[in-house]
């Protein structure tokens, strides 16, 4: 296989080229030390248990009313909803 230097995409704002990705590759193929790799981090949890998506209609107007909040609080969408929900069901 030939190597050329053509870019063939984008890492971190760079160009990488085919020489690049042969290099990437043999190093792969050597095999890598897991304790060595970076740990990356995840969500944290929320409560006892993984966390689960609920899916909920919200009419425009309360959308705004969110959305004007979070971005008083400094706050996320669902930061607000989780803490309003909190507060209605009187639960920690």
């Amino acid at each position: 296989m030939s190597v050329d230097n053509k870019v063939v995409g984008m890492m971190d704002g760079h160009e990488v080229s085919q020489r690049d990705v042969e290099a990437m590759a043999d190093e792969a193929e050597a095999g890598y030390d897991v304790g060595k790799l970076k740990r990356r981090g995840g969500r944290r949890r929320m409560g006892s248990a993984p966390a689960e998506v609920v899916p909920v209609r919200i009419d425009p107007e309360l959308k705004a009313a969110i959305d004007a909040r979070a971005a008083a609080d400094s706050s996320s969408t669902s930061e607000v909803i989780r803490e309003a929900l909190r507060r209605f069901l009187e639960v920690a």
